[in-house]
């Protein structure tokens, strides 16, 4: 048999042997939890506690209330963290038309919002879901 012949069928079975070790270790390897549901036990790991906002309405009474944010990993666990601030802000602008009404009715509808929100600014990771975990109307 010709050696050139030789040399390239073996580079050609390196490539794909390397190629197929490579995709293997990406299949067993997989982090990703797309279309799997979180355990309570990453929920807890992942979540964050807000401190109670407190804004008025547009019918003159006034609001209190506290989310409870999940993340998806770690990072993104740390960012909301640190991005309180805009939650508060986010919060206030959502509710600017808001009625003590509308606190009664359309709680996943301001669950949403906030998550749609503050998922524009996340960079490390992101919220997956958003609790109202208390709530006070004056």
């Amino acid at each position: 048999m010709n050696p050139r012949l030789i040399k390239i069928l073996v580079v050609t079975l390196l490539i794909i042997t390397i190629a197929g070790a490579i995709t293997l270790y990406f299949l067993l390897n997989n982090t990703s939890n797309e279309g799997e549901a979180m355990s309570i036990d990453d929920i807890v790991k992942y979540s964050y506690t807000t401190e109670e906002i407190r804004t008025d309405l547009n019918d003159d009474n006034f609001v209190l209330i506290q989310f409870q944010f999940i993340t998806n990993s770690k990072d993104a666990l740390k960012e909301i963290e640190k991005r309180e601030f805009q939650v508060k802000n986010e919060f206030i602008k959502l509710s600017v038309d808001l009625t003590a009404q509308d606190f009664q009715k359309n709680l996943t509808e301001l669950e949403n919002n906030m998550k749609t929100a503050m998922n524009a600014h996340m960079t490390e990771g992101q919220i997956v879901d958003v609790l109202i975990i208390s709530k006070v109307i004056q």
